[in-house]
């Protein structure tokens, strides 16, 4: 018991009562026609979740569909603002109107998906459709957004912290009961390479889902690239091997986790620093990040590809990289079976 159970309690029964009402049809759902498949959490924080998303924009681009992502854009400067972030061909939003995620996604999925950010995602369902041609619907961070029908539930369980503490918000970092993984059709398990066992923690999903598919995925290191011209020019990949000490920050939800990866990588971590996740950047941070790292006798600094898009427009007096992550999944074909049947 501590002082936020009392609160975390109230949620809870708000959470409960919310579901309760869609599950009952009292509160209604929409299709908007076409395929969707929603990608969410259980819990606040970064479970690799992005990744995800952009991979299964991939396979289903790759399968013919006309993709559009359609995310809230969390830490914009206008979240009620609708915002065309890329038309699949160019990122047309920075991060300030667009988001953080979104403007990530948008340089990724160019050639294979639009992204959209809007709070209100079935109205941008239905312009996309007008607008974009969408034949499917990718829907990032929805597992709570249910007025918006879905053909397929995935949920994110990061294999490093999967359940926070077991407490709701605010004295934990669950979003709704674990109960809640009986909506799943699917739960993917994140980061599993960064621990020993996944056994308690899929028996814990069996337990709670026991109808939903449970795949297991990992992070791996696609390439490493120059700051400068992240957005909307061609970076400079650089070799791994070349490079020196290194300074890691980032302003993610799981920084620990990326810490981790960036190590067993083999890269050399001298120093790290974390901020809160969507921390917007200045140039004191630059400054105060950069001293550190000559503290810790750090020649270069890197962070992460969602941090990359807040930096653009930032000065730096050394040489800063951006390491990009994808997702691989087992038994990826029975992945892209899931995604794709009608």
């Amino acid at each position: 018991m501590t002082p936020l159970s009392p609160l975390a309690w109230l949620y809870g029964l708000a959470t409960k009562l919310r579901n309760a009402l869609y599950d009952r049809q009292i509160f209604k759902s929409y299709h908007p026609g076409v395929r969707v498949i929603s990608i969410g959490n259980l819990t606040t924080g970064g479970t690799g979740k992005t990744p995800l998303v952009a991979l299964t924009a991939k396979l289903l681009a790759k399968k013919g569909e006309k993709v559009c992502v359609l995310t809230r854009g969390y830490g914009r400067k206008d979240p009620g603002r609708q915002v065309l972030v890329s038309d699949g061909e160019r990122v047309l939003a920075d991060a300030t109107t667009g988001g953080d995620e979104p403007v990530e996604l948008a340089r990724k999925l160019i050639g294979k998906a639009a992204v959209i950010a809007d709070r209100d995602r079935l109205s941008a369902s239905a312009w996309a459709k007008e607008n974009l041609g969408s034949t499917c619907f990718v829907l990032d961070d929805g597992f709570q957004h249910r007025r918006i029908k879905r053909d397929i539930d995935i949920v994110c369980v990061d294999a490093t912290d999967p359940f926070g503490n077991g407490e709701l918000l605010p004295e934990g970092r669950l979003r709704e009961g674990k109960s809640s993984l009986n909506r799943a059709n699917a739960v993917v398990i994140t980061r599993a390479d960064l621990v020993d066992d996944t056994a308690a923690i899929e028996r814990e999903i069996a337990q709670q889902a026991p109808a939903a598919k449970i795949f297991r995925s990992r992070s791996r290191l696609c390439r490493i690239v120059e700051l400068k011209g992240y957005v909307d020019e061609s970076p400079k990949a650089i070799d791994l091997a070349s490079l020196p000490t290194v300074f890691a920050f980032c302003a993610i939800g799981n920084p620990s986790a990326f810490f981790r990866q960036l190590r067993s990588i083999d890269l050399r971590v001298g120093g790290s620093k974390a901020f809160r996740d969507h921390h917007r950047f200045t140039s004191s941070d630059v400054t105060d990040f950069e001293d550190a790292a000559r503290r810790s006798k750090c020649e270069v600094l890197v962070t992460t590809a969602k941090d990359a898009v807040r930096l653009t427009n930032l000065v730096f007096s050394m040489p800063c990289y951006v390491v990009e992550m994808e997702i691989e999944i087992d038994d990826i074909d029975e992945f892209q079976k899931l995604i794709s049947s009608s």
